[in-house]
């Protein structure tokens, strides 16, 4: 087609892992890269986190959100990275055409030798928790109260009370408070909250925030804007109790019940997802099923920590460019398996032979595990086994394991939780 433009390597999403994609590719010797971002702004959801922890892996400092982005935007910017922002893509075919729209160029098609899928996530709405009661004004997800007041300067509300123990949500909860926000308390469906540790001692803890576990939300009062919501306990079924119920005023409720990564665009493109996630299955090149197709960051599966978003990303710009200069790594490799215990594993391939000495595997656990044995197992028996104190579902395991034990393995590996 006459309005096809040629570009290496298409990076769809300009957050953190897009432009640590980028920048990696254009280090690991290919020049022709652009990056599409449909917002006005390069950094994704980076910006409006205004909070600090972010960088102590990778910089060894505590920098707040915005500061993070901006480091790597302006290094994409040294390199001459060329940033498309303002720019939707539309869908990507399974050949590897990124077609987009912006209201400077029209309708683009990017016809690319590789693509790097880099959408990040995005949070549950309430349709997705079937949440009952009537539909006020005054229910928002955390994020975007996140970006009403980091952003745009606005407090939603007066009185609030937040659904959901995930790590935004917990944030939230202590940035309401400093603005002078009521949080009559944290109410988690689970036995465990779905958030870090360090935020629940510095964001809840620190301020006075209660957390109910094992309560939810099951109704929502009001007609023009919510004026409080009832909350029960629930049983092992996750089923209210009856007696239990409370009506908690408020005018506001906030969803803070998980990340959902943002993959329509690489269903368009026949990528292969993990039912368990919503993410994408890749092997330790980041590499997805379509050829030349590879992804990186909360589109692959939810992260804790931007940082380890761009140690992944890192990884997935460099096989990129190895891709496109004709450095296809093949061989055999095995499938790495989620067994007892263990929700999902990153990669869901690895190969037997590599240049690497070691493969990480990151993964989260189903429930709260306490004095219990990290085991990786192939078909001869156990290959390795890792000793923890805790491991919990808020927050992501990493293991590493050395080429030589990889090289040796006999059929998949399973990774298991023992207690």
């Amino acid at each position: 087609m006459e309005n096809y433009v040629y570009k290496d390597i298409v990076i769809v999403g300009g957050g953190p892992a897009g432009l640590a994609a980028a920048i990696s590719a254009k280090n690991n010797g290919v020049d022709d890269i652009v990056i599409l971002e449909r917002d006005k702004y390069a950094g994704g959801v980076l910006r409006q986190c205004i909070h600090d922890g972010f960088g102590l892996q990778m910089f060894g400092e505590r920098l707040t959100g915005p500061e993070y982005a901006a480091r790597y935007e302006d290094k994409a910017n040294e390199l001459g990275i060329e940033i498309k922002l303002n720019t939707f893509v539309l869908d990507i075919s399974e050949d590897k055409v990124v077609r987009a729209i912006s209201p400077e160029d029209g309708v683009v098609y990017y016809k690319a030798k590789a693509v790097v899928l880099a959408m990040g996530c995005r949070e549950k709405p309430r349709p997705g928790i079937m949440l009952p009661g009537q539909r006020p004004a005054g229910v928002y997800t955390a994020g975007l109260v996140q970006r009403l007041i980091n952003i745009d300067g606005f407090v939603p509300g007066k009185e609030a009370v937040i659904l959901g123990s995930g790590d935004i949500g917990l944030i939230m909860a202590r940035r309401l408070t400093l603005e002078g926000v009521k949080v009559k308390g944290v109410y988690e469906l689970m036995s465990f909250s779905s958030g870090l540790k360090r935020n629940i001692v510095q964001c809840l803890d620190d301020f006075g925030i209660p957390l109910y576990l094992d309560h939810t939300v099951t109704d929502i009062h009001g007609k023009d804007r919510v004026t409080g919501v009832t909350v029960a306990k629930v049983d092992e079924n996750k089923k209210p109790i009856p007696g239990t119920e409370q009506i908690i005023d408020c005018d506001m409720l906030v969803l803070s019940v998980g990340l959902i990564p943002e993959n329509e665009l690489s269903k368009s493109a026949g990528v292969q997802l993990n039912n368990v996630t919503g993410g994408l299955f890749v092997d330790d090149t980041m590499s997805t099923n379509r050829d030349g197709i590879f992804a990186c960051g909360n589109v692959v599966h939810v992260h804790d920590l931007v940082d380890f978003v761009t140690i992944e990303s890192n990884n997935a710009g460099k096989c990129a460019a190895e891709y496109v200069k004709g450095q296809i790594f093949e061989g055999d490799t095995m499938n790495v398996i989620p067994t007892n215990g263990v929700r999902y594993v990153v990669p869901n391939k690895i190969h037997k032979q590599h240049d690497r000495k070691t493969v990480e595997l990151m993964f989260r656990v189903g429930r709260v595990y306490k004095n219990a044995k990290i085991v990786v197992s192939d078909s001869n028996g156990v290959m390795r086994s890792f000793n923890r104190n805790v491991l919990t579902p808020g927050e992501m395991e990493k293991i590493k394991l050395a080429q030589a034990d990889i090289a040796a393995a006999v059929g998949d590996i399973t990774v298991s939780i023992e207690e």
